[in-house]
């Protein structure tokens, strides 16, 4: 088993959406009358496993659209996220040759050689690229995040569904019993690769974890806190639908990270990751 570390470009946000923990307001995280000078550039991450069942691509990152020349472009983000809103919150950067699509491409694959991508929920910085991927053999979301996109006026806001317009979206079932919600869905049925409900940030979000033969796993808890400092504090991010969820899903983290068996847990945007691999 291989775990691939990459960095699909930047996301410039507010201090108060990776670390404002469970009273930030919405607008405080999303950073509306905030300091543009105080803003955090952080790392979009995806994620490939290399499992001996397949190819399983973890999160999509930024579209190459967001940057068409490799360099921060308002206007390109703009109609790329089809909301101003989104890109006050989200503004981003993807370099040349950083979209998932390119690296994955460099490595040798193909969009029809993944046999699963998994979205661990669907805000922009982890679905905006799906247009990159659409040829693989299924592409996941839970179902629970996938009915919240309906919910409301914030949702409709936060969520664009032109992001999997043209794509064969699945929508998959919590079948096991793993996971502080004891909410999970094994892909291969055999403990290797398993997405496990951590609920809080958004409605349906899902962890991976990753494990190899010899007992020790990775764990992808993709938004349920932004670094290491998230869950050996217990910070949540500062954007919630559920805060006493979020809280419930950072705890189970912070077991899980602590546990002798755990080689690497990895949050999505965490600014002291660096791209790298992982053989289990």
């Amino acid at each position: 088993m291989r775990i691939r570390v990459f960095h699909t470009g930047s996301v410039c946000v507010s201090p108060s959406l990776p670390f404002g923990g469970a009273d930030c307001s919405p607008i405080k995280a999303a950073g509306f009358f905030g300091k543009r000078s105080e803003r955090l550039w952080l790392p979009v991450s995806s994620y490939l496993i290399e499992s001996p069942h397949g190819l399983v691509l973890v999160d999509t990152g930024w579209d190459r659209s967001m940057s068409p020349e490799g360099v921060f472009d308002a206007r390109a983000q703009i109609a790329s996220l089809g909301s101003y809103a989104l890109y006050v919150t989200n503004q981003g950067v993807v370099p040349r040759g950083e979209a998932i699509g390119e690296q994955l491409h460099a490595m040798g694959i193909e969009p029809q050689d993944l046999d699963y991508v998994v979205l661990t929920h669907l805000d922009c910085d982890h679905a905006n690229g799906l247009a990159q991927v659409a040829g693989a053999k299924h592409i996941i979301v839970s179902a629970d995040e996938l009915a919240s996109v309906r919910k409301g006026i914030v949702a409709r806001i936060r969520y664009q569904s032109r992001w999997w317009e043209g794509v064969h979206l699945e929508a998959f079932e919590w079948t096991g019993k793993e996971g502080p919600f004891h909410k999970s869905h094994d892909l291969f049925d055999d403990g290797l690769v398993v997405c496990i409900a951590i609920p809080g940030h958004s409605d349906g979000l899902c962890s991976v974890e990753a494990a190899g033969a010899d007992g020790g796993f990775v764990l992808l808890f993709s938004d349920g806190g932004y670094g290491e400092r998230s869950w050996r504090e217990l910070v949540p991010p500062g954007i919630a639908n559920n805060c006493e969820q979020q809280m419930a899903s950072l705890m189970w983290i912070r077991e899980q990270s602590l546990d002798p068996h755990c080689v690497e847990s990895l949050a999505n945007h965490d600014a002291d990751v660096e791209p790298h691999t992982i053989e289990l």
